[in-house]
């Protein structure tokens, strides 16, 4: 009998774990999620950024804020991570980025507070207008002038306000990625500079997000499940940029993106 009952009770928590994981979210939110993720893989192979953004723009008007960033976060470490480190730069960024990606932390602790306790309505509204700049902005291809003699102090600034609206919205974009496409990288080391500071910051989230109860087991047993279509789409945007004119996809993504931050914001004002 005492080898039947562990089997059973070994069994009964199997199934616990997934009961719990499949009932947490009908099968309509479910799929939703798993096109969410794959759209956001197939943007950031042709581009190399967009997973969090097309996640979190996708997502957030259905299953709330905080649901999305929960979601974002493991899939955002899991394929960020050979980013950050492969590329031979990685000290070299570390010793010149590390006052940013310190400060950013401080600034996703702030944030956090924030998501937890603002109202869902006004975050979303900072969420759409956050997403509307960066659309226009890089639709315009509008460049932010090169920190020069001001970076060491200004890099602790910018990682504090971008941690701040990580924390709040999960978006990096503004301040965070614009200043690091201002610091003049080469592609290949922005592309490890990328990868690093979303490392940092998701690890750093997911922490802060777990220590105020905003994210649980059936969120990150789902967000781990979600890295799977997130790798699909990320393969098959990889092919696709050998074959697309990636300037106009990038136009393309951009006014879509405009398009859903609007609309957005019209849903968060009427409630």
């Amino acid at each position: 009998m005492g080898p039947d009952l562990g089997r059973s009770q070994q069994t009964l928590a199997k199934f616990s774990i997934m009961d719990a994981l499949l009932l947490s979210w009908p099968p309509e939110t479910l799929a939703l999620i798993g096109a969410a993720f794959l759209a956001a893989g197939l943007v950031k192979g042709t581009l190399g950024l967009g997973l969090p953004l097309v996640v979190i723009a996708i997502l957030a008007t259905t299953i709330g804020l905080q649901g999305a960033i929960g979601l974002v976060l493991l899939p955002s470490i899991g394929m960020n991570f050979w980013q950050a480190v492969v590329g031979g730069g990685f000290m070299e960024l570390l010793r010149r980025l590390w006052p940013m990606m310190a400060m950013s932390i401080v600034g996703i602790w702030v944030g956090v507070q924030l998501l937890a306790s603002a109202d869902a309505a006004l975050l979303l509204s900072v969420l759409a207008g956050v997403l509307i700049i960066y659309s226009v902005w890089s639709l315009a291809r509008a460049q932010v002038s090169p920190p020069g003699r001001y970076e060491t102090a200004l890099s602790p600034v910018i990682g504090f306000f971008g941690g701040l609206m990580f924390g709040m919205v999960g978006n990096f974009l503004v301040p965070g990625v614009l200043y690091l496409q201002a610091l003049g990288l080469g592609r290949d080391r922005l592309v490890q500079a990328l990868g690093m500071s979303f490392v940092t910051i998701s690890v750093a989230m997911l922490i802060v997000m777990s220590r105020y109860a905003l994210v649980d087991a059936p969120t990150v047993a789902l967000s781990a499940v979600a890295m799977v279509p997130g790798l699909i789409g990320m393969a098959i945007g990889q092919r696709l940029r050998r074959v697309l004119n990636e300037a106009q996809f990038r136009t393309l993504f951009f006014i879509g993106l405009l398009a859903v931050a609007v609309h957005m914001l019209v849903k968060a004002q009427m409630g």
